[in-house]
């Protein structure tokens, strides 16, 4: 019984320590240097215009297709059959 009570005061105290949280220092960022412009340089010659583009000539127009043919007529069908002795029973829908 004597070491129950200096075990139990041991694991709790390792307990505890192991919940706290370690300290994070961050280092400071070095500081960013801004490029400062200096005069401006004198202002170079101006460039000569370009020479206006020519335009292209119109195409001709193609010619019209000719007709096509009229079709051929379809085959006939056959005569139809009268009825046989067949019977369709339509059943009555549940309600």
């Amino acid at each position: 019984m004597k070491y129950s009570i200096a075990v139990a005061a041991a694991v709790s105290a390792l307990a505890l320590s192991a919940c706290e949280r370690a300290t994070v220092v961050v280092p400071a960022a070095p500081p960013t240097t801004v490029a400062v412009p200096g005069p401006a340089g004198p202002q170079g010659t101006p460039g000569t215009p370009g020479a206006a583009a020519e335009k292209g000539a119109t195409g001709a127009t193609g010619a019209t297709g000719a007709e096509g043919m009229q079709g051929a007529d379809g085959a006939k069908g056959d005569k139809g059959k009268t009825g046989g002795d067949t019977i369709v029973v339509v059943p009555v829908p549940n309600r």
